[in-house]
């Protein structure tokens, strides 16, 4: 008879242990009161500048590289030109330095041409040149 009468009480004691509980765990969550709570419009112009600052960011970079590619064509350019003037004057020091060229120049300096050319036979230098070494 003791237990059936206590078994009110159990069920009693049951209930407020749980509504304590529920309590204790509902203040580990701070009360988010509807004043508080971030609202939708706040999170979509959030979204919005990011995004837009996104695009400006990518505009930027995509502007920086084209007027890189610019500077890469006009640099491109003055290399070829400087390559065009380099073969220029190759061909100008190729035609100075030709045997005409140079026969002329020398006859306008007064200088004749040679008569009784001589050759040099190297053959016979170094022969020379091993017989002094030797002897």
């Amino acid at each position: 008879m003791a237990m059936t009468a206590l078994a009110p009480a159990i069920h009693r004691s049951r209930e407020i242990l749980i509504a304590k509980s529920s309590q204790v765990a509902l203040k580990l969550v701070p009360d988010v009161s509807e004043g508080k709570q971030a609202d939708r419009k706040f999170f979509a112009s959030f979204v919005s500048i990011v995004g837009v600052i996104g695009l400006l960011f990518l505009l930027l970079i995509n502007t920086l590289l084209a007027q890189d590619a610019f500077t890469l064509t006009h640099l491109k350019l003055q290399a070829k030109m400087v390559s065009d003037e380099r073969e220029a004057i190759a061909r100008q020091i190729d035609k100075q330095s030709s045997p005409e060229a140079l026969a002329r120049t020398a006859t306008s300096l007064g200088m004749k041409p040679s008569e009784t050319p001589t050759f040099l036979n190297l053959d016979q230098v170094i022969a020379q040149q091993a017989k002094l070494n030797n002897g």
